[in-house]
């Protein structure tokens, strides 16, 4: 049976793996270039500054997709009801409160990131505040708390600053290939320089494909999560229901941290839909409606 901390060691894993896998990318694509440019010193910046990369995301991951975002502390003197409610659920998760965060925006959406429980952060929009009630609201907060006490919210945003880094990293190398360096240089060393540019190419689509993978699979996890923490999978179903029908994007987004959001930010309308699942951040609403429904 899924329960609330069910995922932790495997997510734990999973974001060491993550930080494993960019240092290895990285790596690989300093040496490629060290090998062009027959300088040694490429390899060695670019194994510092994979190492300083990892322990950015680690630390200050949270406060980079707070930035993305938008997000503004929320008060419990203006967000009274949202405030206690993240409060009680928090008592109920036996978790840590949560730092809470609001985006203006009236689309309906709510994340959740930071290292661990100790320093979790919960963002709703106000979108989310102003059409949802007690319990699809409970359901919605339920489910980001799932992802606080599951740690997949870790792997999750230590994803949004390496997966960034590594597209960054690929396209400086792939000016570099192309301008970069006298023309004999670049000639005497042609194999390594189409080497190099297939690298650059492919580096940050094997990035992102491991980001989606992982987002995917940790969504239908808090989902039972949370309905198990509330006792009450109507409540995050009618919510899901909400922000399926609401369908617009929202106004202030970024790809980067898209897969972060309970819902897709790019909305639920017919461009959505026509989308490859193998680029989708989250797996189709209609199916984790149904998945919450049936186990009523």
């Amino acid at each position: 049976m899924v329960t609330l901390y069910t995922q932790q060691g495997e997510n734990s894993r999973k974001t060491w793996m993550l930080m494993s896998a960019f240092f290895v990318i990285v790596i690989g694509i300093g040496f490629v270039f060290s090998r062009m440019y027959n300088n040694s010193s490429i390899l060695y910046i670019f194994v510092i500054f994979s190492v300083v990369m990892n322990v950015v995301s680690y630390w200050y991951s949270d406060k980079i997709a707070l930035s993305l975002a938008n997000a503004k502390p929320a008060t419990r003197e203006e967000y009274f009801d949202f405030y206690t409610l993240v409060e009680n659920l928090a008592i109920t998760a036996g978790l840590p409160m949560p730092k809470i965060y609001v985006i203006e925006d009236p689309s309906p959406n709510a994340f959740a990131t930071g290292r661990d429980k100790d320093h979790s952060v919960i963002a709703v929009t106000t979108g989310l505040l102003s059409i949802m009630n007690k319990t699809e609201l409970e359901g919605v907060i339920a489910h980001e708390m799932s992802h606080i006490g599951n740690k997949d919210m870790l792997v999750s945003t230590v994803a949004v600053v390496l997966v960034g880094f590594v597209a960054i990293v690929s396209d400086m190398m792939i000016r570099m290939s192309l301008f970069g360096g006298n023309r004999d240089e670049r000639e005497g060393n042609g194999l390594f320089m189409i080497i190099g540019i297939v690298v650059a190419i492919l580096a940050p689509i094997a990035a992102t494909l491991i980001q989606l993978g992982i987002s995917r699979k940790r969504e239908y996890l808090a989902d039972a999560s949370g309905a198990l923490l509330t006792r009450y999978p109507e409540g995050l179903a009618s919510a899901l229901e909400k922000i399926r029908q609401y369908g617009r994007p929202m106004q202030t987004q970024s790809n980067a941290i898209a897969h972060l959001y309970i819902a897709n930010p790019q909305g639920s309308g017919n461009f959505a839909k026509k989308v490859s699942n193998l680029f989708s951040t989250h797996p189709p609403v209609e199916d984790r409606i149904k998945r919450l429904r049936e186990s009523l």
